[in-house]
């Protein structure tokens, strides 16, 4: 019962101080996020289920380690110097299609990591990279040399027609999603004459199980796969 309690409470300590350190940290974006990230985990761990560290303990710990990190966060912002020490510098790798060894040996990357990473990013041949980029958090960034980049609507001079709405997610699992209509200023009662378009009722909504707003403004509606016929 005490490990139960003990894991419960790390777990909430854990929910609430992540969320109090922002999406960034969650994200793993740099180097110090990732470490502290790690940190944060070993802490909570160990408070859980290790029985010789006292709960009150592992909770200072991990309160602190919350504080530590955060100042740090706002010491980066402030001070570009401090910001590339914790975080690091992007790196160039190729430069107009030419691999540079000295980057490469100084981030101890070799030729097999950099095929992979090109890859990755749907590049299987170094000959169609014009710049690749080392980021601070590892992944590749990459320009393509211009007769490798893909075809746009406005290279070949089509009409673009300006997208109305961000696609958004309107009903997920019969219910409808209240705080997306509202960020997007519209109402329930423009999701029901909507929805009668697509031949569909609010009283159905049992039906729906998800509708998402298209950025035309029209509305997809994926049907219950239990309620079609």
């Amino acid at each position: 019962m005490d490990i139960a309690i003990r894991t419960i409470t790390s777990f909430l300590f854990l929910l609430v101080l992540t969320r109090f350190l922002g999406k960034k940290q969650i994200s793993h974006i740099t180097l110090f996020n990732y470490i502290t990230g790690i940190t944060f985990g070993s802490i909570a761990a160990s408070t859980a289920i290790d029985t010789q560290i006292s709960m009150k303990s592992g909770l200072i710990g991990l309160v602190i380690w919350t504080i530590l990190t955060f100042f740090v966060g706002k010491l980066s912002l402030e001070f570009p110097k401090i910001r590339v020490l914790l975080d690091g510098e992007p790196t160039i790798v190729i430069k107009k299609g030419k691999i540079l060894e000295k980057a490469m040996k100084s981030m101890h990357l070799n030729m097999d990591d950099l095929s992979m990473l090109l890859r990755e990013k749907d590049i299987f041949s170094i000959s169609e990279v014009d710049y690749a980029i080392l980021e601070p958090h590892g992944r590749l960034s990459v320009l393509k040399k211009a007769e490798n980049e893909h075809v746009t609507k406005k290279d070949m001079k089509l009409s673009i027609t300006p997208r109305i709405y961000m696609p958004t997610e309107v009903i997920v699992d019969g219910q409808i999603v209240t705080k997306n209509l509202k960020d997007l200023n519209l109402s329930v009662k423009w999701l029901e004459e909507e929805l009668r378009r697509t031949g569909y009722a609010l009283e159905q909504l049992n039906q729906i199980f998800y509708a998402e707003l298209q950025s035309d403004g029209n509305i997809h509606v994926d049907e219950r796969s239990d309620s079609m016929h």
